[in-house]
């Protein structure tokens, strides 16, 4: 009574499915995938900060964020 059958989440999967579609659970697992690497990436980039390597902004994985410097602003 308390294990779960194959059959029943064959009818878990199926009413997740209907629920969600396929569409929406494919850019789930795809929205954690890159969450994870974000998450790898990060990690890693602090364990290089603390033994002094530094990656160069050519080689960062996630190519739609810009890298800029920022200036004070000063008043005259």
């Amino acid at each position: 009574m308390g294990s779960m059958s194959i059959w029943h989440w064959v009818i878990v999967l199926v009413v997740v499915m209907l629920v969600f579609g396929t569409k929406k659970i494919s850019n789930m697992g795809s929205d954690i995938g890159k969450a994870v690497k974000g998450f790898k990436d990060g990690v890693k980039g602090s364990e290089e900060e603390k033994s002094g390597v530094v990656v160069p902004p050519s080689q960062v994985a996630d190519k739609t964020t810009i890298d800029v410097e920022t200036k004070e602003k000063t008043k005259f």
